[in-house]
């Protein structure tokens, strides 16, 4: 590898511009605030939901602020994922920066709880995760080079750090996908760093947001005080921390599980 340039240069650090970004589950909540700050840092973004009137709104919205596209599928149909897998590489010819939000996450009494909400949680957040990583990688190498990797980006949970105990209703599946995808997110990093992918995981903590909707309605105040910081996450720390992983700053970081929820796994 030749000598690299050890200047630190601030202005450009977690400038975006030039990359190119898919966000799953990109229309709201902690998907939306990191397509957000990805269009604010430069970056050519695209974003995907199930709901195509929902997801073609947003990237309207965020279009004001730079370039945001709509990309509409259900990431859980085999033939939905392919389909856009073959639009995105119709429109691109390299992918720098790939979020994997896209969540569900389902709650019940440990008697009671459905196998196909267990199965719903496990498919969208553990095995679309997957299999959607795997098909881009070649548009992901295609803009990785070995001073500036691509990036795959997973959204994790702290719920899959400790085990949530403040909710009152069992969210066993959701927790036990989060852990696995933190897992992942270690296994991929070894998989595909030789092809000059990193691979990072990102474990929130509460951030308003449509899954955490009902929960904070009900439990907000016990949720607060359960975290040192003493609230819930802000928009611009989702988003800087996303930012973060995918601008020259956090070239070197790989294999990383970051919470970001105010220190509530540490309690």
């Amino acid at each position: 590898m030749p000598p690299h340039d050890n200047t630190i240069d601030v202005s450009t650090l977690f400038d975006l511009s030039g990359k190119t970004a898919l966000v799953t589950g990109g229309s709201r909540g902690i998907g939306k605030m990191v397509a957000e700050g990805y269009v604010r840092a430069g970056a050519t973004v695209y974003i995907s939901s199930r709901k195509a009137a929902v997801c073609n709104e947003v990237a309207a919205t965020l279009s004001a602020l730079g370039p945001c596209h709509s990309l509409p599928a259900d990431i859980t149909d085999d033939a939905d994922r392919a389909r856009l897998i073959e639009t995105l590489g119709q429109r691109i010819d390299r992918l720098h920066i790939l979020v994997n939000n896209a969540g569900a996450a389902w709650g019940a009494p440990y008697e009671s709880f459905p196998e196909d909400g267990f199965r719903k949680v496990l498919e969208l957040n553990v095995t679309a995760l997957f299999f959607l990583t795997r098909d881009l990688t070649p548009l992901l190498s295609a803009g990785a080079v070995p001073d500036d990797p691509a990036r795959v980006i997973n959204i994790g949970s702290m719920d899959g750090l400790k085990i949530p105990t403040v909710l009152q209703t069992g969210t066993f599946s959701y927790s036990a996908s989060k852990a696995a995808v933190h897992h992942m997110s270690k296994a991929l990093a070894l998989e595909l760093s030789p092809r000059n992918i990193t691979v990072n995981a990102i474990a929130p903590g509460f951030f308003e947001s449509k899954m955490t909707e009902g929960s904070l309605d009900r439990f907000r105040d016990d949720i607060e005080r359960n975290c040192p910081l003493g609230r819930i996450g802000r928009p611009e720390e989702m988003a800087g921390i996303a930012i973060y992983l995918a601008s020259r700053a956090g070239a070197y970081t790989n294999g990383a599980i970051i919470p970001v929820d105010g220190g509530t796994s540490v309690t």
